[in-house]
C-alpha cells in the first residue's frame, strides 16, 4: 500500500509514565493539551455529513478551507462550535454550495491536500465566528503555532474544542523524518520527541501562525510518535489558488 499515511486529528499524549505507545490503540483525541477558550478559535469550523469528519478554517464569510482529503459530494459546515453535542446558541449551520480540490491534488502521496468549501449562504460574521487572514508570507522554522480540532468521532472523542501549541519544524527536519515523502507544498509542526501531535479525525483543521493560516491538518505516521511529527499542507503555496477560484466561482 505504500506510503502509511494516515490522516489526523489534533492528538497530545501527555507522558505521564514511561510507556510505549502502540500504534494501533491510539483513542483519537488530544490527550495533554488544553482544552481551548470558547469561542477563542473563531475560524474553526466543523465538516459534518450526519457526523463531525473533518476540520475546516473559515477564511472569508463564503469560504472555507480544508483538506482535499476531507472530500465528501455533500457537506455541512457548522460554525462557531465549541461543543459538538451541546448548542448555545452561537453556531450557525450552513450547507456548502461547491466544494473544489485542488486540480493536483495526489490522493496517493498527498501532495496538494487542499480543498475549498464555498457555503451556500453567507456566514454572519461576530465575536464567535470570525475569519482568518491568508499568509502574507511563508511560516518561518521556530514560529510557535496554534492547531485546533475536535478528534474523531470514535469512542472518547473530545466533545470541546482542543488546543496545541506547537513550532514550525526547519525542511531539513521535516525531510529526514519522512526521507522521499515531503514535498514543497508540506511543513512539519510539532515535537521530534514526541507526546505531542496531531492524529487521525480532524484533518482539515487549521494551523495558525501569527493570525495567519500557515497549515492544513494532513498526515503523518502514528501518533505523536518520536521522530514523526505531524505533516501540514503549506497553505503559503496556494494563496493565488485560493483567490482565483473564489473569484471565479
Amino acid at each position: 500500500l505504500g506510503k502509511p499515511h494516515k490522516p489526523f486529528a489534533i492528538y497530545l499524549i501527555l507522558y505521564l509514565v514511561a510507556v510505549p505507545i502502540n500504534d494501533e490503540d491510539d483513542d483519537d483525541k488530544i490527550v495533554g493539551g488544553y482544552t481551548c477558550q470558547k469561542n477563542a478559535v473563531p475560524y474553526q469550523v466543523s465538516l459534518n455529513s450526519g457526523y463531525h469528519f473533518c476540520g475546516g478554517a473559515l477564511i472569508n464569510s463564503q469560504w472555507v478551507v480544508s483538506a482535499a482529503h476531507c472530500y465528501k459530494s455533500r457537506i455541512q459546515v457548522r460554525l462557531g462550535e465549541h461543543s459538538l453535542t451541546l448548542n448555545d446558541g452561537s453556531e450557525q449551520y450552513i450547507s456548502a454550495s461547491k466544494i473544489i480540490q485542488h486540480p493536483n491534488y495526489n490522493s496517493r502521496d498527498l501532495d496538494n491536500d487542499i480543498m475549498l468549501i464555498k457555503l451556500s449562504t453567507k456566514a454572519t460574521l461576530n465575536s464567535r465566528v470570525k475569519a482568518i487572514s491568508l499568509p502574507t508570507s511563508c511560516v518561518t522554522t521556530g514560529t510557535q503555532c496554534l492547531i485546533s480540532g475536535w478528534g474523531n468521532t470514535a469512542t472518547n472523542n473530545p466533545d470541546l474544542l482542543q488546543c496545541l501549541d506547537a513550532p514550525v519544524l526547519s525542511s531539513s527536519q521535516c525531510s529526514n523524518a519522512y526521507p522521499g515523502q515531503i514535498t514543497k507544498n508540506m511543513i512539519c509542526v510539532g515535537f521530534l520527541e514526541g507526546g505531542k501531535d496531531s492524529c487521525q479525525g480532524d484533518s482539515g483543521g487549521p494551523v495558525a501562525c501569527n493570525g495567519q493560516l500557515q497549515g492544513i491538518v494532513s498526515w503523518g505516521i502514528g501518533c505523536a510518535q518520536k521522530g514523526y511529527p505531524g505533516v501540514y499542507t503549506k497553505v503559503c503555496n496556494y494563496v493565488s489558488w485560493i483567490e482565483s477560484t473564489m473569484k471565479s466561482s
